[in-house]
C-alpha cells in the first residue's frame, strides 16, 4: 500500500480517538496522543503508550503519551480500509494501556 500522507494519517486517528468505546474516554484528559512516522529503536512497532496508568496515578504525573506510528502501519496494510481498521485498533490498544488495561483484558474485550 503507498504511504498515507499525515494529515490523512492524523485525521484516522481523530476519527479512532472519536469512536473510543465510552468506558475509554475519561482517559484521554491526561494523554497526549501523537503521531510519528517511526519508531526509532523498533520500525515495525506500530504503537507505543508511555505514562503512568490510569489506575496507578497518584494526581503528581505529568500527561502520558501514546505515539501512534504512521510509516509501520501503512507498511502493514493492504488497502485504505485495512489502515483504517489497523489503526483505530492500535489506539484503542494503546489507550487501553493508559486506563490501565493489559493485553490480556483487552483480548478479553475484543479490543486487541
Amino acid at each position: 500500500m503507498e504511504i498515507v500522507a499525515k494529515y490523512r494519517f492524523e485525521r484516522m486517528v481523530r476519527e479512532a480517538l472519536d469512536d473510543l468505546p465510552d468506558e475509554l474516554h475519561h482517559v484521554l484528559d491526561n494523554v497526549v496522543v501523537q503521531v510519528v512516522d517511526r519508531h526509532p529503536d523498533e520500525p515495525t512497532l506500530l504503537g507505543l503508550y508511555e505514562g503512568v496508568p490510569h489506575t496507578e496515578r497518584t494526581g503528581q504525573e505529568g500527561p502520558d503519551v501514546v505515539s501512534i506510528y504512521r510509516l509501520a502501519l501503512c507498511e502493514m496494510c493492504d488497502d485504505l480500509d485495512d489502515l483504517m481498521e489497523e489503526v483505530y485498533v492500535t489506539v484503542i490498544h494503546e489507550v487501553a494501556h493508559a486506563a490501565g488495561i493489559d493485553d490480556d483484558r483487552l483480548h478479553d474485550l475484543g479490543w486487541g
